[in-house]
């Protein structure tokens, strides 16, 4: 059964979240992001990076831009990319809300080993 939304915004929202993380499952799309998180890129200096066509590395690109995660400005026929961070922060923000779930889990899972779950986490930070 589909998830039904309680207002537009809402709607809104999800379909955001939905093109990012559409945006980030594809690895080159991921690598893109990584090398223009450094500094603005020219189009042809990320396609440089990979071994595949200037097309193809646009197009990625435009799913980028639709999802909200690049921008792109255009001089004449030159075209540079830089990262829009917000809807990474907007989706790190969705996927933490998961995180005290899944926190409570392994504290279960540990109490139920017979292990402190204060001390596990304290081992694994340090």
């Amino acid at each position: 059964m589909p998830h039904s939304s309680p207002s537009k915004i809402s709607d809104i929202a999800d379909h955001r979240l939905d093109a990012v993380f559409s945006a980030l499952s594809d690895p080159v799309r991921r690598a893109i992001l990584e090398m223009i998180a450094e500094r603005e890129l020219l189009v042809s200096e990320v396609a440089a990076g990979f071994d595949i066509s200037l097309q193809a590395v646009s197009r990625h690109i435009q799913v980028l831009v639709r999802a909200g995660l690049v921008q792109q400005h255009r001089s004449g026929r030159i075209s540079r990319c830089r990262i829009e961070t917000g809807p990474l922060y907007d989706a790190a923000v969705w996927l933490n809300k998961y995180t005290q779930y899944w926190q409570d889990q392994f504290d279960l899972l540990a109490t139920l080993l017979g292990t402190d779950p204060a001390t596990t986490r304290e081992e694994e930070n340090s």
